[in-house]
């Protein structure tokens, strides 16, 4: 008869620096930390925890008992990863809080999100708004100055606690226990004294060791929210919040989402009439008003100027086709339900999403040589995608759309030459806005992938070169790739610090396969060609409201949509206003004369709210001496006295050299 196994008196930890520690079986994250000192003890709040279960490292709360063999990281405040921790357990804080404020209230989820968490309420008799913010926040600090001790125990009989706590009316913690049964954990808010438990939730955490951790968080907003984010289910009201480790870093946050509500495009759209959506047209399709089409004109000027230098062919195609082409192209198979259709003359069309397989059909149109590539074409295309009304957000969720799209049909060995005059070409576009690249995604081959591997093999190390040749420190997110072809995403950083994912490089080995795409290689064969996607703004719409919030609405003198604002001080200077204005119109610049009977102070004023950058008073001594005092917005200079012709050039010089 075999003895029954014992367990090991010790384990062996390894720590980050390939220190080893020995410690008793069953030690914890906590025990790990004191070994090593008080001081850690005190400052360390979780674990990562790398093993062969978990390669790339999974947090663990402080009290998880470690395995032999584990190697192990002591989470600190000083961690960036400390603060998703500090987010979740708040949000079991605010469900807490809401719960005891308002008794029938039943929690859904409630996870970490990037700057913050948030948690869904199913509140029968009570509708949240901002005034019972102060309120919950009151309870949550009590819930977090008693310090409850945070526990993690495993569901000993999952399936009885699903009857139980559906039996209460939580039928959302329900749902989610049932789903998880097997191997489900269940979070506890413990007293300290006296060892009861005082709530629970359906969690594995991580989580800070007590709520005394909790210290800066603030309430945010409240929204509506579907469970499981289908719309036949139940609404709930979901509380956005945030948390910090300091009150400084939660009140500079503050401030900066001040800033952000007051740079919101929507908002600013308002005030200076820039573009609206009306309920008579639809949801998600955008009307530009003047003042934005001035700057959207300058954008596509700038893009095809920039795309003549660089090679391209500008083409343009419908915007519906019949089903055959995107039969073809695989979109019926896989993005039917994002495409508007109807029917014409017995024929079923589609409202194009993308501008590529019309682009393809362009290539296809001629037979080519391998002399002849790459051929790059170029399209400001408008595409139309249905987007469910409740994620629709001003300009940068939308359902019709303009790309500035284009597509370039090369041989493998040109790939590499190709992706690095892309990468210029975003470079110098998006300097001319002062903004620079924030992060750099290369994503490689899926599980599921069309094409040869080879061809795959190749086209990564060929984006990989591309990149490091440039310059661009880049991270590789392993098997995110696209099933057709690896791709490459640029972040930008705006004014506010803020990360916008714009640019896309997107290599294709599909689209040329469905549509037959050939080139009369060297030796006389025909060769498939590489189809690279690409777009510099993603669209014209998001990109727009990307700018209005950038500039907070005080575009430079190359967008403005009125690049001068002309002040006559009073009538007998109209007429030499107007002649100011004829001769700065005559080099093509954008001019207003205010001819209101108000006093200076309330043009200037006028044209300040009108965000106008240069303002030119006009009074008897400008009219005589033929000189302009200028006054520049966003700047801390005084009026500036120039003569008439320096200051038309000084306009012209300046435009001209934007782009």
């Amino acid at each position: 008869m075999s003895k029954p196994l014992t367990a090991p008196a010790t384990i062996m930890i390894t720590l980050p620096d390939g220190t080893q520690k020995e410690l008793p079986h069953g030690a914890t994250g906590y025990d790990l930390a004191a070994s090593i000192g008080p001081g850690l003890a005190k400052a360390a709040l979780a674990v990562v925890v790398t093993n062969a279960e978990h390669p790339e490292g999974k947090i663990f709360d402080f009290n998880h008992a470690l395995q032999d063999g584990d190697t192990i990281r002591l989470l600190t405040k000083k961690d960036p990863e400390s603060l998703e921790v500090l987010r979740h357990t708040c949000a079991h804080v605010l469900a807490q809080a809401v719960q005891n404020l308002y008794p029938s209230a039943k929690i859904a989820i409630g996870p970490a999100i990037e700057d913050g968490f948030y948690y869904d309420f199913d509140i029968p008799e009570h509708t949240l708004t901002p005034e019972d913010f102060p309120k919950i926040e009151t309870e949550m600090k009590n819930i977090a100055r008693v310090g409850q001790k945070l526990q993690q125990r495993p569901a000993e009989d999952a399936a009885a606690l699903v009857q139980k706590i559906r039996g209460e009316g939580e039928i959302y913690k329900a749902d989610i226990l049932e789903k998880y049964q097997d191997n489900a954990t269940l979070y506890y808010c413990v007293d300290q004294k006296s060892g009861e438990d005082i709530w629970f939730d359906v969690c594995e955490g991580p989580h800070v060791p007590d709520t005394s951790w909790i210290k800066a968080f603030k309430l945010l907003s409240v929204a509506g929210a579907y469970w499981r984010g289908d719309e036949s289910n139940q609404q709930l009201q979901r509380v956005y919040a945030t948390a910090f480790w300091s009150k400084d870093d939660l009140n500079a946050f503050i401030e900066r989402r001040k800033e952000a509500e007051r740079r919101d495009h929507r908002k600013l759209a308002k005030e200076l009439d820039l573009f609206s959506i009306k309920d008579e047209i639809g949801p998600g399709l955008v009307l530009w008003h003047p003042n934005l089409g001035v700057v959207r004109q300058q954008l596509e000027e700038m893009l095809k100027k920039k795309l003549r230098q660089g090679g391209y062919d500008v083409v343009y195609t419908p915007h519906l086709a019949k089903r055959d082409l995107w039969d073809i192209s695989g979109h019926t198979s896989h993005y039917l339900e994002n495409m508007f259709h109807m029917e014409i003359e017995g024929q079923e069309y589609l409202l194009k999403p993308m501008n590529c397989p019309m682009h393809t059909m362009i290539f296809k149109s001629n037979l080519h040589s391998y002399r002849e590539l790459p051929i790059r074409l170029a399209e400001l295309g408008t595409v139309y995608r249905y987007e469910k009304s409740g994620v629709m957000h001003g300009l940068n969720r939308v359902r019709g759309f303009t790309q500035d799209d284009a597509h370039i049909f090369c041989r493998p060995d040109q790939i590499k030459t190709e992706i690095i005059d892309v990468i210029q070409l975003i470079d110098d576009i998006f300097k001319c806005f002062g903004m620079a690249f924030d992060q750099v995604e290369l994503s490689t081959r899926p599980e599921k992938y069309v094409g040869d591997i080879d061809d795959w093999n190749n086209a990564e190390a060929a984006l990989q070169d591309a990149l490091k040749e440039y310059g661009l420190d880049y991270e590789v997110n392993e098997g995110d790739g696209a099933f057709y072809g690896p791709k490459i995403d640029f972040k930008i950083k705006d004014a506010l610090g803020r990360s916008w994912q714009c640019s896309t490089v997107q290599l294709d080995f599909n689209l040329p396969t469905r549509f037959g795409l050939k080139f009369k290689d060297s030796d006389g064969t025909d060769k498939q060609p590489i189809m690279i996607h690409r777009a510099i703004f993603g669209s014209l719409e998001r990109f727009a409201g990307i700018l209005i919030e950038h500039y907070a609405g005080a575009f430079p003198l190359w967008l403005a949509p009125t690049q001068v604002a002309i002040l006559p001080i009073a009538d007998r200077h109209i007429e030499a206003a107007d002649a100011l204005a004829k001769q700065l119109k005559a080099g093509d610049v954008r001019v207003t004369v205010d001819t209101g009977s108000d006093k200076i102070g309330a043009k200037i004023r006028r044209a300040e709210l009108a965000k106008i950058p240069a303002m030119v008073v006009l009074g008897d001594k400008e009219a005589e001496s033929g000189t302009v005092s200028v006054r520049w917005k966003g700047t801390d200079k005084t009026d500036e006295t120039l003569t008439t012709e320096a200051f038309i050039q000084h306009i012209a010089t300046t435009v001209g050299n934007a782009f």
